[in-house]
């Protein structure tokens, strides 16, 4: 399982990085933005689940989906966004640019899992 984590904080990343490590997911991508997620989704598109931030230089979390979306070969691919906008309203434009499942900052590794599981259909 093959999973790309993209958030502009470094400190995030690796948090979320560590989260997985434990929950037993090894083959971890990173970016820091939109462009580069999408670059390291052209260099490996076997990539199998996006997690992404919303807000980052660049190109957005939302733009990011949007150009995921926009491609058939990543119709069916999860996504799920991490963030601190949490509003009802995010929330819907989130589910309808693409996203899968959607988590708040700060959130705890349980929550990660859940929904992990919840996209992966390992509930």
């Amino acid at each position: 399982m093959k999973i790309l984590v993209v958030d502009d904080s470094s400190t995030m990343r690796r948090i979320i990085k560590n989260t997985l490590n434990r929950l037993g997911y090894k083959d971890i991508f990173e970016g820091e933005h939109g462009v580069e997620a999408w670059d390291v989704l052209q260099k490996n598109p076997d990539i199998d689940v996006l997690i992404t931030d919303w807000n980052m230089p660049e190109m957005n979390g939302l733009e990011l989906v949007q150009k995921v979306r926009a491609e058939a070969k990543y119709a069916s691919m999860p996504i799920i966004m991490v963030t601190t906008e949490g509003g009802k309203t995010e929330v819907i434009t989130a589910l309808k640019a693409g996203v899968n499942n959607y988590i708040v900052k700060p959130f705890t590794p349980q929550v990660l899992k859940e929904k992990l599981g919840a996209v992966l259909g390992e509930e």
